[in-house]
This record gives C-alpha cells, structure tokens and sequence, in this order.
C-alpha cells in the first residue's frame, strides 16, 4: 500500500543556531517519503547557508511576514497528504512522523496531531532555559490528550484540514495557534501526545522570556472575551488564577507597611498562586532538589506576575480600541497561493 507523502515545512528567522539540529532531526525520521523546505522569514544570519549545505530546499518569505506567513507559505508550496509544521528550534525524534501518521489513519475525526517536548532543553544555554523546559514541559504533559490550543512548533495535519480550516492568521505575531487551534477544534479533534517527542531549544534570557509571554497574554484577550471560556488544555482557568494571584501579592506588598494585618493580603495571594501549581513544583523538586527549587519559584513568581500584567494590559485595550478587538476576525484573513509573496 503506498504510503501518503507527508510535506514538512520548516519556518525560521534567525535560529542558524538550532536550524542544523532541527533539520538533521527530520531527514532522519524513520517514516518515508518526506519532502522537506525550510521557508526563510528575512533572516540575517547564516540560516540560509546551513539549511542549502544540508541539501533542504528553500522557500524565501520576500519580507518578515511573522511564523504564521511562513507556515502558509510553505504549505502553499509543498504537494504532500499530510502537513507537518516543526519550528526551526525544535527537533523531533526519529519516530514522531511515523507515530503522527498512524495516529491520523486511525481517526478520521482526528484535524491534529502535537508533540509534547521533553523537559531538558535542546541546547542547553542558561538556568532561565532550564526553567522554561521544566515549566513548558509539566504544563504540556498535564494536559495530554484531547485540546483545543494548538501547539504549532511541532505539529502534523492532514492537507485537507488545514485546507478545510484555512490558513494561519497572518495579523497575529504572538498568538496564531490560539486562534488556529479554536478554528480547527469547531470541526475537528485535536490531541496533545508524549507518543509524538520533541526537544526545544527554548528561550535562554529572562527578558526575552517575559516580553513574548506579556505579549501573548495581552493579545489573548479578545479572543477569550469572544469565546467567554479558555482554551482545553495548558492555559486553564486554575493557572490563569495563579497568575492573577501573583500579581495581586505585587500590588497588595505596601499593605505590609500596615503591620501584621497588612501582611496577610500579600502572603494570602502568594500561597494561592503557589497552591494553583502545587503539582508542577512538587515534579521540580523530585526532578531537582530543592536549591532549584528555589530559583525555579522566584522565576515561576516573575513569570506568573508578566502573565497577569499582560492580561490586565489587554483588557484595558479591549476596552479602548474596536481595532484591537477585532484582531481575531476570520474574515480578515488572506489565503497565500504558491506563486504568491513567496519567491525561491
């Protein structure tokens, strides 16, 4: 029986750091046949050069168009059944496109497969990066199974679903598998798996870190306002009260000044943001020992407190802006087509 030929499309922008890693990872994949592009966002690294002395196809964006434009782009561009989008800082096992595969055959009513990366980073760069790994991990792993937020840096698709589905939004720079996630989960399922592995090599500076998840958690919520409930899976309303618990601890620290009843504000909110992830330290601690335990805390308090501030941030401009309250329109979104902004 011949097999389907599954498209695997590489976004990038600047990651020749981990691009080589990533795309030896899916010429070595057990499943064949594969065609493999790497589609290029205006990188000014040497990105470019790695992937050509590889031998991997690649497809130019024209200009930074964001992840989102490169993923339809290279779809637009590739010919295969199924569609496997893998960031270009992650790399998969051997395995996780034949496990994808098979799990697509199985179940028709299945739109997408995601991987679960492990909980040590692909290079490892920082302490900040080992929390990220940790914290990223616990958070995917607690919601195996079936989920309504997609998690695009590795992800496998029939063609016909994301045909069906349409493309990624161009307009969002921060938090398009938010939104492709609950446009594919109106028509079909979609899994979160171990089955499917992967390493990330996720953000190693602290600033870094906090301005992308500021910026997510603010451009999150027109879409939440509009389904009026939260995503199946990872961001869940016990997490998002964490964060918000968090960040009532900062706000509520000068009651202290008050004296021992002033106290009992911030310290009440910090124990119900630590209780909301009580599970997630406990697996640090086993994995860890508690010396980094106490780094991971302090960076999980900052982090949650970034979350919240974003969240606050965006409803203010829910409030102030129709434009931004739009930002989720489908009617808004422009299909590419292979001879499109794309030049090779």
């Amino acid at each position: 029986m011949t097999r389907p030929l599954v498209s695997v499309v590489v976004p990038n922008y600047n990651y020749a750091a981990s691009l080589e890693l990533c795309l030896r990872a899916m010429r070595e994949q057990t499943y064949r046949p594969i065609e493999l592009i790497m589609v290029d966002d205006g990188s000014t690294d040497d990105s470019v050069a790695v992937a050509e002395r590889l031998g991997v196809r690649v497809v130019h964006t024209g200009r930074n168009m964001g992840v989102a434009g490169a993923r339809n782009i290279g779809a637009a561009r590739t010919r295969g059944e199924i569609l496997v989008f893998v960031d270009s800082d992650v790399a998969a096992y051997p395995d996780a496109v034949e496990v994808a595969v098979g799990m697509l055959a199985e179940n028709p009513r299945l739109g997408a497969v995601c991987s679960i990366h492990d909980p040590e980073p692909l290079i490892r760069d920082s302490l900040v990066e080992e929390y990220r790994a940790l914290q990223y991990y616990y958070w995917t792993a607690s919601s195996e199974g079936p989920i309504s937020f997609l998690f695009p840096a590795l992800v496998a698709m029939r063609r016909s679903v994301f045909d069906e589905v349409g493309p990624f939004n161009t307009r969002l720079r921060e938090t398009e598998e938010v939104d492709y996630g609950h446009r594919l989960t109106q028509r079909y399922d979609m899994v979160l798996t171990t089955a499917m592995r992967s390493r990330h090599d996720h953000d190693d500076r602290l600033f870094t870190l906090l301005r992308k998840l500021f910026r997510r958690g603010r451009a999150r919520v027109p879409l939440y306002a509009r389904r009026k409930r939260f995503a199946r899976g990872f961001e869940t309303s016990n997490r998002a009260g964490g964060s918000l618990a968090a960040l009532a601890a900062v706000v509520t620290l000068p009651a202290v000044a008050l004296g021992p009843a002033g106290a009992v504000l911030p310290v009440l909110a910090l124990a119900v943001s630590i209780l909301a992830d009580l599970g997630m330290y406990r697996f640090v601690l086993r994995r860890r020992g508690p010396l980094f335990l106490l780094y991971y805390g302090t960076v999980h308090f900052v982090v949650n407190v970034t979350i919240a501030a974003g969240v606050v941030a965006g409803v203010a401009q829910w409030f102030c802006s129709a434009r931004f309250r739009r930002l989720y329109d489908s009617e808004l979104l422009v299909r590419p087509s292979a001879t499109g902004e794309a030049t090779t």
